[in-house]
């Protein structure tokens, strides 16, 4: 019989479950959220940067190392004090739905098409959001509850300007618009323009940490531009939109 085996007892079984439970905690938490996972990535390339620097003796380098992990971590907390909040809420919520997802039909497809043609040709801003795995019930609890079918006459109505959901987003489970008015946590990608609105930066927000696409309606210029797995990419016209959203729904 192995030596650690003869010294194996209940206690050192339970510090190894401790420990185990923690690096689960720890990987629930970073894998979570896709910026909280690059965040992490980038302290553990810089901390090893810098511990390889003290292995190969260089002074700067090595002195800055003894500090490095503290001050990174303060760093890396406070700049991602938006995304630690939101998987802090969700992290024990059910987030991927159960069982086959369902998507919405080709009616539904092709109500979200005019609903965007129509608000593009007439300069009004929208914001639509397409489920899929990842649940947005977090964010859907916080709006208006509507749980009607799509249609683009619905949608439009909710994104008149001067009413009260026109700012929101409309979450779209399967066939059924679940709400309206849905608030989402803004993008922070610096290759945006500074022009870019707060609509555009939700979008890509939103399709950051989940697996949903948006439909977004610009209100200055009325192009429309889809978000998904955080990038965005504008439509040249009725076809292309046509494409991207069959094979999204599919």
């Amino acid at each position: 019989m192995p030596d650690w085996a003869v010294n194996l007892d209940w206690w050192s079984i339970l510090d190894f479950y401790l420990i185990y439970i923690l690096i689960v905690l720890i990987l629930k938490f970073v894998l979570y959220n896709k910026r909280v996972f690059s965040m992490f990535l980038l302290y553990i390339i810089i901390w090893l940067l810098f511990g390889l620097a003290d292995f190969l003796g260089l002074k700067m380098a090595s002195g800055a190392y003894d500090q490095l992990p503290v001050l990174l971590l303060i760093f890396i907390i406070v700049v991602g004090a938006p995304d630690f909040r939101l998987t802090l809420e969700s992290l024990w919520k059910e987030t991927i739905r159960q069982g086959a997802v369902i998507m919405g039909s080709e009616r539904t497809k092709s109500e979200i098409i005019k609903a965007a043609l129509s608000l593009s040709k007439q300069s009004i801003g929208g914001l639509i959001t397409i489920e899929k795995h990842n649940n947005l019930d977090q964010y859907a609890q916080r709006a208006i509850t509507l749980n009607s079918e799509v249609s683009h006459e619905l949608l439009i109505n909710v994104f008149t300007p001067n009413t009260p959901l026109h700012d929101g987003a409309v979450i779209v489970r399967g066939d059924k618009i679940v709400c309206a008015g849905a608030y989402f946590i803004l993008s922070s990608n610096e290759n945006f323009e500074k022009t870019t609105g707060s609509r555009h930066r939700a979008a890509l927000g939103i399709s950051e940490i989940t697996d949903s696409l948006t439909v977004v309606v610009s209100e200055e210029t009325g192009s429309i531009s889809l978000a998904i797995n955080g990038v965005m990419t504008k439509m040249k016209d009725e076809s292309t939109l046509n494409e991207y959203l069959s094979l999204f729904m599919k």
